[in-house]
C-alpha cells in the first residue's frame, strides 16, 4: 500500500521528537503523516496561558492537520474519518482507543512502547526500568489492542543503561534526540516500510515470557524514606525525575533532591540525618543499612535549584539537621 496514510497520536516533548524523525521519514518509507490527535492546549505558566502540546506544535510547523479533543466520542470520530487514514500510530498519547475510533483504520493502529513487552506493560515503563536497576530498557512496537499493551509484537529492540539515566533523558534527551526515541524511530521505519509495500495485514506474533504491569506516578510517590537504602533512593530520584521528583523536609520547608550519588563508605547516625560537611564531595546524608546518599542538587521550597555548595550558603544549620 503505497503512501500508506497515518494519523499520528501523541502529546509530550518525546512523542514530538519521534513526528520530527517521521515526517522527515516519508518519502523514504513511503507513507504520509495525514493528521496529528493529541491532547487540548493545557495552562502553564504564571498567567495559565494556554500551551499546545509539543507534537501539536511539530504538526502545524509542518502544515498537518491537528485534532485536539479531551474524549475520542463521537464528535472526534466524525472530524478525523475523512482524513481516510488507513492506520493509527501512537506513542505516548495518553487515552484509551476504543473499538469504534480503532475502527476507523483498515489496518488498525500501532503503538511504540518503551519496555520489552510483556514486561512492563502500563504507563510508566521507563522509570519502573530504573527504579528495578536493569541494565538495559526494551523498545517495542506492537498492534494496538483493547487490553492496554496486549497487542502483537510487531518490532522489538534494547539500550543498554549504564545507571545514570533519569527518565528525562531517556525520553527527552536533548531535546532533538534520546536513547528512546532514536530506537523507536528506527523501528517504525521499517515496520512502517513493511507496511507500505505489503497489500495485506500488518501480522505480529504473539507477547510471551514474564508479564509485569506499572502504574500512574502520584505526588507523594517521590516523598523519600531515609531507611531505605542510598541505592534504593538513587534510582528513584534517577526514575521520578521529572515527575514527581524526590523530596523531604527540612524544618518542615519542602526540599526536593534533584541529583545525587551512592557515597563511599558507611554512617552509624540515624537515617536521615545530615552529615558533617566535607565540601569537595558534597552533602552526606545517612540512609538505611548505614549507607551514605551523597546530593550535588536541590531546591528548597519556592526557590532555584542549586548545586550544594550554594545551597548551604542559605541553610547554615542543615548541616546535623534530621530531613524527614
Amino acid at each position: 500500500m503505497q503512501n500508506l496514510k497515518i494519523l499520528y497520536a501523541g502529546s509530550p516533548l518525546a512523542s514530538a521528537i519521534v513526528l520530527k524523525n517521521l515526517i522527515a521519514a516519508q518519502k523514504e518509507c513511503g507513507f504520509q503523516i495525514a493528521g496529528v490527535l493529541t491532547n487540548p492546549p493545557s495552562s502553564r505558566g504564571r498567567h495559565s496561558d494556554l500551551i499546545p502540546t509539543e507534537v501539536a506544535a511539530v504538526a502545524r510547523q509542518n502544515d498537518i492537520p491537528v485534532f485536539e479533543f479531551d474524549h475520542l466520542m463521537s464528535e472526534a470520530r466524525q472530524a478525523i474519518s475523512p482524513l481516510g487514514a488507513d492506520l493509527l500510530l501512537s506513542f505516548d498519547y495518553g487515552r484509551i482507543f476504543g473499538p469504534k475510533f480503532l475502527a476507523l483504520f483498515p489496518l488498525g493502529g500501532i503503538n511504540l512502547h518503551p519496555s520489552a513487552l510483556p514486561k512492563y506493560r502500563g504507563c510508566t515503563p521507563v522509570p519502573a526500568a530504573i527504579l528495578n536497576g536493569d541494565k538495559s530498557l526494551g523498545i517495542t512496537v506492537q498492534k494496538l489492542a483493547l487490553a492496554t499493551d496486549e497487542g502483537d509484537i510487531l518490532a522489538q529492540t534494547e539500550i543498554l543503561l549504564d545507571g545514570t539515566e533519569t527518565t528525562l533523558s531517556l525520553m527527552d534527551g536533548d531535546g532533538e534526540s534520546s536513547k528512546v526515541t532514536e530506537a523507536g524511530v528506527k523501528l517504525l521505519k521499517k515496520v512502517l516500510k513493511e507496511a507500505a509495500n505489503s497489500d495485506s495485514e500488518i501480522i505480529g506474533k504473539k507477547q510471551s515470557g514474564e508479564t509485569s504491569y506499572t502504574e500512574f506516578l502520584k505526588k507523594d510517590d517521590g516523598k523519600i524514606d531515609w531507611n531505605e537504602s542510598a541505592s534504593v533512593i538513587e534510582r528513584k530520584i534517577r526514575a521520578f525525575t521529572p515527575y514527581p521528583l524526590c523530596f523531604s523536609s527540612f524544618n518542615d520547608i519542602r526540599v526536593t533532591i534533584l541529583k545525587a550519588k551512592v557515597g563511599e563508605g558507611s554512617s552509624s547516625e540515624k537515617a536521615g540525618t545530615v552529615l558533617p560537611y566535607r565540601k569537595s564531595v558534597g552533602i552526606e546524608i545517612a540512609c538505611g543499612d548505614g549507607s551514605i546518599l551523597v546530593v550535588s542538587e536541590l531546591q528548597q521550597e519556592k526557590k532555584k535549584a542549586m548545586d550544594y555548595k550554594s545551597f548551604l550558603n542559605g541553610a547554615r544549620n542543615f548541616v546535623g539537621s534530621i530531613l524527614g
